[in-house]
């Protein structure tokens, strides 16, 4: 029996989020394994959100309900999780994709207990077996896999960015509005401003490089090797919790358990020892390189490459070994 399968798509600064449309491919691919079942997308957002919501077409997405206005600009989870559910009763998809950013982690439980549904949270794999979804999420720091059957007509997932393969095909799909019925007097919480730092580096959760430092570091000044690093790799800069802890990062550049969980193609950890809490944050990553003096860290048993060595020797030689390369 075919799956229908509904996705919602966050919308940040003018454009969706990568991790929104990681899931909208990774639905297209749960609906053509099932029998080829609808794909639809939904969008909440600003007066713009109807000019984007075409593009979802090639990514998978065969229709696309949106709620735009003025007050749906900034994210409201009262007014977000309204919406989706709205969206989820008028289709009654058997699965329902969140991808699981910053705010993503916030509407997902929201809506599965609106809803009054199953939930699956982090997800990092998905399959289908005999006609049944069958999702996959790390624990214990990443050391083991949990496998997971939700129960009840309509699922509900929160995937990780960058754990599936962002994939276009150039299709087009048909944008319809969502009639809301409710409006911003309704809301039971209002935004009244929003204060978000200037970067131009994707967010740590949806960054597919990151060179993050550590306590080996020595102090806020030296991370200044590392934004070289990241800039000539396109990467976003982390940090262990002892950095932050130590005032020389904010709180917004913390991977680990206590601060973000992130899945990089690459990860540069850079004098960090490997605590089990950072590994937490980081232990999916696709490939994570590792620097530090002492061989007997424990962040060398997840690494795929290991430099024993000064940090402060081999970041700036890699540093000019790059530009190099790329001339």
């Amino acid at each position: 029996m075919a799956s229908k399968v509904l996705v919602f798509c966050e919308i940040k600064k003018g454009k969706f989020k990568k991790g929104s449309l990681e899931a909208l491919s990774e639905g297209k691919k749960i609906a053509a394994a099932t029998g080829g079942g609808d794909v639809t997308a939904v969008v909440v957002g600003g007066s713009d959100a109807k000019d984007l919501a075409s593009s979802l077409g090639q990514y998978g997405a065969s229709r696309v309900l949106v709620a735009s206005g003025d007050w749906l600009a900034d994210w409201n989870s009262d007014a977000m999780t309204r919406a989706v559910v709205l969206a989820a009763k008028a289709e009654a998809p058997e699965v329902l994709f969140i991808s699981a950013t910053l705010d993503g982690k916030d509407l997902a439980p929201r809506v599965a207990a609106a809803l009054d549904v199953s939930l699956g949270s982090d997800i990092t794999g998905a399959t289908v077996e005999d006609g049944r979804l069958v999702l996959t999420r790390p624990v214990y720091a990443g050391k083991t896999y949990v496998t997971l059957k939700l129960s009840g007509a309509t699922q509900v997932v929160s995937v990780r960015p960058n754990s599936f393969t962002l994939e276009t095909d150039g299709g087009d799909a048909a944008v319809e509005d969502l009639a809301l019925d409710f409006s911003a007097d309704d809301l039971k919480v209002k935004v009244i401003s929003v204060e978000a730092a200037a970067s131009e580096k994707p967010d740590l959760t949806e960054a597919s490089r990151i060179v993050s430092g550590g306590r080996g570091m020595k102090g806020p000044e030296h991370f200044e090797l590392l934004e070289t690093l990241a800039e000539e790799i396109g990467a976003t800069v982390g940090a262990s919790r002892a950095v932050v802890d130590a005032g020389w990062r904010g709180h917004g550049d913390q991977v680990g358990q206590t601060g973000k969980t992130v899945s990089p193609n690459l990860y540069f950890a850079v004098g960090i020892s490997g605590a089990i809490q950072h590994l937490a944050g980081m232990s999916t990553s696709k490939c994570i390189v590792a620097i530090n003096k002492d061989k007997e860290a424990p962040i060398f048993k997840v690494a795929d490459y290991g430099i024993v060595g000064d940090l402060f020797e081999v970041v700036p030689a890699l540093t000019a070994e790059i530009k190099k390369i790329k001339g």
